[in-house]
């Protein structure tokens, strides 16, 4: 029997990582856009690992599925297994930033208010308009902004991509 055709851990967890980024980033996209949840300066950057992630992760899936060398589909877990701590050290920094455990970045603040509804001051107004203040959750659930979601959400994937990277 070959090792391609015995049980092998990394095209499972390529799959499930890939799966789970890709559903992640998909709700919070539904969140912004069919919720109407405008995400902060913070949130927009705890995507960036997810927009990377899903691609590496259907390339190690394309590797394995094409005979490439097991070695390729072994870094692509531990790239995602990476971009996945990257996120959750964002995501916790962006949950102290919400409960004023520590300071936010000073382009993280502002208030939708004061914007002008006179179309002619419209373009006058784009530069002094910010987005939602990083340090106030928009929304909490069981407790947990969508910060601190992220944070269990990326320690989950990149546990489960560390477990395929470390299989046959």
């Amino acid at each position: 029997m070959t090792a391609r055709s015995s049980f092998s851990r990394i095209p499972i967890s390529l799959t499930l990582s890939t799966l789970a980024m890709a559903v992640t980033v998909g709700t919070a996209l539904g969140f912004e856009h069919l919720g109407g949840y405008i995400p902060c300066h913070l949130c927009l950057l705890e995507r960036n690992p997810y927009y990377i992630g899903v691609p590496v992760g259907i390339l190690g899936l394309l590797a394995w599925r094409f005979g490439l060398p097991r070695l390729v589909a072994r870094l692509a877990l531990l790239v995602i297994a990476g971009l996945m701590v990257w996120g959750m050290v964002m995501g916790v920094y962006h949950a102290g930033v919400e409960w004023h455990w520590w300071a936010g970045p000073s382009d993280c603040s502002g208030s939708m208010a004061g914007v002008t509804t006179n179309a002619m001051d419209l373009l006058g107004d784009l530069n002094s308009v910010t987005g939602p203040k990083c340090d106030e959750a928009a929304l909490r659930v069981l407790g947990l902004s969508f910060a601190g979601w992220n944070v269990v959400a990326s320690l989950a994937i990149a546990a489960i991509a560390l477990w395929g990277a470390r299989g046959k």
